[in-house]
C-alpha cells in the first residue's frame, strides 16, 4: 500500500524550530517535544517533531518501507526503533485523517 498526505490538510514546517531541532540532533539532544510542523485539519491543529514532519513529508506516494528506509538514511537510529515508532505514527495520524493509502 501506498501511503497519502490527506490533500485537505495544511500545513506549514516552523523553520526557527526546525533549525532548533537539527542542532540539537546534531549535538545528540533529546529534540522530541520540540514542534517543526503545524498541520491544521477539520478544526483541530497538530503539532509535528522533526521526525513527525519528516514522516509526513515522506507520505508522497511511498510505501512503509521506503519511508522506514528514506529516514533510515537521515536519522541514526535502530532500524526496529524507527520501524516501530514510524508504524505507530501512521496509525495514529490515519485515525485523525491525515493520510490515507491506495
Amino acid at each position: 500500500m501506498k501511503i497519502y498526505r490527506n490533500p485537505d490538510v495544511m500545513w506549514r514546517e516552523e523553520d526557527e524550530f526546525k533549525e532548533q531541532a537539527y542542532k540539537g540532533l546534531d549535538t545528540g539532544e533529546d529534540v522530541a517535544e520540540i514542534g517543526t510542523s503545524i498541520l491544521l485539519h477539520s478544526g483541530k491543529m497538530h503539532s509535528l517533531n522533526v521526525l513527525g514532519t519528516e514522516v509526513w513529508k515522506l507520505c508522497d506516494g511511498r510505501t512503509v518501507e521506503e519511508i522506514i528506509s528514506s529516514l533510515g538514511e537521515d536519522f541514526d537510529v535502530d532500524e526496529e526503533v524507527l520501524r516501530k515508532d514510524v508504524i505507530e505514527f501512521l496509525e495514529n495520524i490515519k485515525e485523525e485523517g491525515l493520510i490515507y493509502e491506495e
